[in-house]
Parts: C-alpha cells; sequence; structure tokens
C-alpha cells in the first residue's frame, strides 16, 4: 500500500476545489481508510507514517489515500484541504 503525492494536474486541480474542505489544527491521530480519498492541501503541513515509510506533504499538494490504509498523521502546521472519497 502507497501514498501518492505530487502536483495536481489542472484539470485536477479544478475538480478538487468544487469538493468539500475539512480543517485541523495541530495534532496526532490514527487514522484508517475504509475507502481511498483523494485530498488537495490548500494550507499547512502534514507528515503521514505508515507501513511503507512516511510522507510529507504541504499547500499545492494532490495526495491519494489507498483504500485499507492505517496510518498516524502528524499536523505541524494547522490544515485546511478539499477531500473526497471513493
Amino acid at each position: 500500500m502507497q501514498i501518492i503525492v505530487r502536483k495536481p494536474t489542472p484539470a485536477e486541480r479544478n475538480q478538487m476545489l468544487t469538493q468539500p474542505t475539512w480543517e485541523c489544527a495541530v495534532s496526532r491521530f490514527d487514522w484508517h481508510y475504509d475507502e481511498q480519498e483523494a485530498c488537495l492541501l490548500v494550507a499547512g503541513q502534514v507528515t503521514v507514517t505508515y507501513d511503507g515509510g512516511n510522507v510529507t506533504f504541504g499547500p499545492g499538494d494532490y495526495v491519494i489515500f489507498p483504500r485499507g490504509l492505517s496510518c498516524v498523521w502528524d499536523v505541524s502546521e494547522p490544515v485546511k484541504k478539499h477531500y473526497t472519497f471513493g
């Protein structure tokens, strides 16, 4: 299982900006993905640790979390992201 972090295509960026937002203060928490999530980070800094290692992402990054992933989120700067499941 791998987390994908990359810059979005223009079409992906435009589509993600129409999706709901989620915000989180500086924190650390466990998370499990029951379905795939794609998100576009608007603000903040996050390091996610999982069995495959860890990834760090920030503003402008497009991130895809696979279904079934268990991980730990370490939010070092307050986050705002657009997201979609499925």
